[in-house]
């Protein structure tokens, strides 16, 4: 017997994790957004939502700015809560060693040993937080958690910030920024091929082992109190060895009526090289900034000409 989430509690808990970490945000997460951050397939998901919403640990919210959000804090719900929202109760009701209710004039020889061990695991559901699991997430994201006997992510992981600013309105970068990730694409190719050309003078590896293509998200735009928050994830594919990707959000806010700030804040993890090479730590810094002022300067001249 394998203890496993079925793939419909799996997707519950994902979906219980996004909404968690989205919850200081000031509005509700969208299906969308869930579905891409945490790899719920989008027919599926308005269903697991609503598994949430059933138990009583989300609201969903109608119209232009809808979504859903946790009914409670991250610190008030617990695993065993989001588990049964998915599974249903993790109590059986019938005898472990048959499918007749269990009697204790008809008890087994496993009901004390069964008992104790399914307590013992909803005891461990029910001490866990969705806040514990959104701080795993994060360090796990980051590269600094660690387990014994797991085999570690990729700590060359780098927080990476850069500013730039756009001659243009705040209601036209954002109303551009909002309209979708496709006219980023070929964008963020370049940006990605300028960091990666850092890699090939300074780094392990060479230019056969480069990714193809590039996968971008634009989140829903956000209002914030001093700026408007985007989303923004993307990552390349290619033939082999782990790949670029970035994530983090662009906050936009104004500087005049004619002129915008775009602040990009996040996480780059860089490709490895031809023989599963990292980068250390001083190439890994220089290609994450190369790669995100390409980015900027790019998009800023998008931005503009348009």
């Amino acid at each position: 017997m394998r203890l496993k989430l079925s793939k419909r509690g799996d997707y519950v808990v994902r979906s219980a994790i996004a909404l968690a970490n989205g919850y200081e945000l000031p509005a509700p997460k969208k299906l969308r957004q869930i579905s891409v951050e945490m790899g719920v397939p989008r027919t599926f998901v308005s269903q697991i939502l609503g598994d949430l919403v059933q138990a009583g640990l989300a609201n969903s919210f109608f119209g232009a700015n809808g979504g859903y959000r946790l009914t409670r804090s991250p610190e008030e719900i617990t695993l065993l809560e989001v588990v049964e929202a998915g599974e249903g109760p993790l109590e059986s009701d019938t005898c472990v060693l048959g499918d007749e209710p269990c009697h204790w004039e008809s008890v087994c020889p496993l009901h004390e040993t069964w008992s104790a061990a399914s307590a013992a695991m909803r005891a461990e559901l029910a001490a866990t937080t969705l806040a514990t699991l959104v701080e795993r997430d994060r360090a796990i994201a980051a590269g600094t958690y660690h387990v014994v006997g797991h085999r570690q992510p990729s700590p060359h992981v780098v927080e990476v910030t850069d500013v730039i600013q756009v001659e243009r309105s705040l209601a036209e970068v954002v109303r551009r920024l909002d309209a979708g990730g496709n006219w980023l694409a070929p964008h963020l190719e370049a940006a990605r091929a300028d960091g990666e050309e850092l890699i090939v003078r300074v780094g392990p590896g060479g230019p056969g082992w480069f990714a193809k293509t590039v996968s971008v998200h634009l989140g829903d735009a956000l209002e914030g109190k001093d700026a408007t928050i985007i989303p923004l994830t993307w990552e390349a594919t290619g033939p082999s060895g782990l790949f670029p990707r970035l994530e983090g959000q662009l906050r936009v806010r104004e500087v005049d009526a004619e002129r915008t700030e775009v602040d990009f804040s996040g996480r780059y993890r860089p490709p490895l090289g031809r023989a599963g090479q990292a980068l250390d730590d001083v190439v890994l810094a220089r290609v994450a900034r190369a790669t995100i002022r390409s980015l900027l300067r790019r998009v800023a001249d998008a931005l503009e000409e348009g």
